[in-house]
């Protein structure tokens, strides 16, 4: 039976609760704001922006200084009854303008209004400079309206705007209190981006849902976050596998990790060898999830205490993650691959701007991820890759990721990344970008493994060195930035040879 409650209800009961409303709720380097106060502040603001016209249901852009001011400005969106997309900073102006555009945003909150000027239909708002208004809470808010539309990374092409609504919001929140057994007592150290689904859902939205404290630190420096985890303490700490593997060379002190119980790790794949290497690193288990804005963030999680790694983990409560085989069938049977699927309260109500500007294509059916992977005999599900990246060699499927976690074993090997190049004879085949972790890697010794671990289909063609991997806004490598990359090196070889 689908969710008819709203995040909304969960946040007002426990924001208010005499057990919680004495404890810090978000806090940084000098401010400390408490849940009786987050509570005020919120309604306050909702107030000033209904008072200001914004209506229920309107699309509102956001683009501000990551803060505690644009974190409370996104909750005051969503209890005014509007839906909010923050937006990524740095953005040239015609790429928030295509945004804006394409998503039917009607107002843009900027705390720099003059730098955020645009000539389309847009309100154009400093919400800190709102006058004072009566505050708003509503009494109800329909499960189905749209909660929060965010733009995904565009790494298959153009940005899309997906629309997740108040019921995904609340299920994926659910599910992930549930599987990390999240209470008041946890400190959780935010250092992603609040434009991206797990800088939100799982680091905001669920947080709060519980009344546990978040620390909301300057975006993610390897560097200082040693100091930064002594200084605060967490129970819990989330990153993307890039941001680990980058912490590898900056040693933890002792009291960094005194508080530490869990340590996330998602949005992007992660070999085997980078996974142990973070766990000894952290003392703690990295508990690996998986998930997709379109599926409000996080659809699978490994339990904490039985994490497997490798796995992707088991599905949340509420969730309908299955496979299907190619000819449409579900699959049952353990260790059989099939494209990964997600059904249930948490899917998003569609894209919004792909067929016409502002318009919403809805979601119909089951979500296909256009991921590959099984299950084994205890329900685990491992991703062995994406069928956009199957590299076909001479008819034969080769999956990137089998090749990526063998050169992973190297010890001298930081990162690498598997595409396919073009090949005249076999259609395809495997080339390898690898960074080395100390400015120096044998390549041979790389090629030596692989052919001790793989058969021949699965040789790259060539391993290239690099000083580092492109990356997209989230710390994903950017796997169309290096297809670029190879074929400016293949021209470049042709031209010259």
């Amino acid at each position: 039976m689908a969710l008819t409650a709203t995040i909304l209800n969960d946040w007002q009961s426990i924001w208010r609760s005499a057990s919680i409303e004495n404890r810090i709720a978000l806090q940084d380097a000098s401010t400390r704001i408490r849940y009786g106060q987050l509570y005020t502040l919120v309604s306050q603001q909702a107030g000033r922006l209904r008072a200001a016209g914004l209506g229920e249901h309107m699309r509102v852009a956001i683009n501000m200084e990551r803060g505690l001011d644009a974190v409370i400005t996104l909750l005051a969106v969503m209890v005014a009854g509007a839906c909010p997309c923050p937006l990524e900073p740095g953005l040239s102006s015609t790429e928030r303008g295509q945004r804006l555009h394409s998503g039917g945003l009607t107002w843009l909150l900027s705390d720099d209004p003059l730098r955020d000027a645009t000539t389309d239909d847009i309100r154009v708002i400093n919400p800190l400079t709102l006058t004072d208004a009566q505050p708003y809470w509503p009494g109800s808010v329909p499960s189905s309206s749209p909660a929060l539309m965010l733009f995904t990374s565009g790494s298959t092409g153009k940005p899309k705007g997906v629309l997740e609504s108040h019921r995904g919001v609340l299920n994926n929140a659910r599910g992930v209190i549930a599987m990390t057994e999240l209470t008041a007592d946890d400190i959780l150290l935010h250092v992603m981006p609040i434009y991206h689904t797990n800088g939100l859902n799982n680091q905001l939205f669920s947080p709060l849902a519980v009344g546990a404290c978040i620390y909301f630190a300057p975006r993610f420096s390897a560097q200082t976050m040693p100091q930064l985890m002594a200084t605060v303490g967490p129970t819990i700490i989330t990153g993307v596998p890039t941001m680990y593997s980058r912490m590898l060379a900056h040693p933890l002190p002792a009291e960094a990790i005194r508080n530490l119980r869990l340590a996330r790790c998602g949005s992007a794949p992660i070999t085997t060898e980078l996974h142990k290497k973070i766990e000894n690193y952290l003392g703690q288990p990295l508990v690996i999830s998986y998930g997709l804005s379109e599926a409000t963030c996080t659809s699978t999680m490994n339990p904490p205490a039985l994490r497997k790694i490798g796995s992707i983990g088991k599905p949340l409560n509420n969730q309908d993650v299955f496979l299907l085989s190619a000819n449409g069938e579900r699959i049952t049977a353990a260790h059989t691959n099939g494209e990964i699927c997600i059904d249930g309260d948490s899917l998003m109500l569609g894209y919004v701007g792909v067929s016409a500007p502002g318009q919403l294509d809805p979601q119909l059916g089951p979500l296909r991820t256009g991921d590959i992977g099984y299950a084994d005999e205890d329900g685990f599900l491992y991703i062995t890759g994406r069928i956009k990246d199957v590299i076909i060699r001479g008819g034969e499927n080769i999956s990137p990721s089998q090749i990526e976690h063998v050169i992973a074993m190297h010890a001298d090997v930081a990162n690498c990344c598997v595409i396919g190049q073009p090949d005249e004879d076999l259609g395809e085949v495997p080339v390898a970008f690898i960074t080395a972790r100390n400015g120096d890697i044998n390549i041979e010794e790389v090629h030596a493994l692989l052919k001790t671990h793989l058969a021949r289909i699965y040789q790259p063609a060539a391993i290239f060195v690099l000083d580092a991997l492109p990356e997209n806004a989230v710390g994903k490598v950017d796997r169309k930035a290096l297809a670029k990359q190879l074929e400016q090196r293949t021209q470049i070889t042709i031209s010259t040879s």
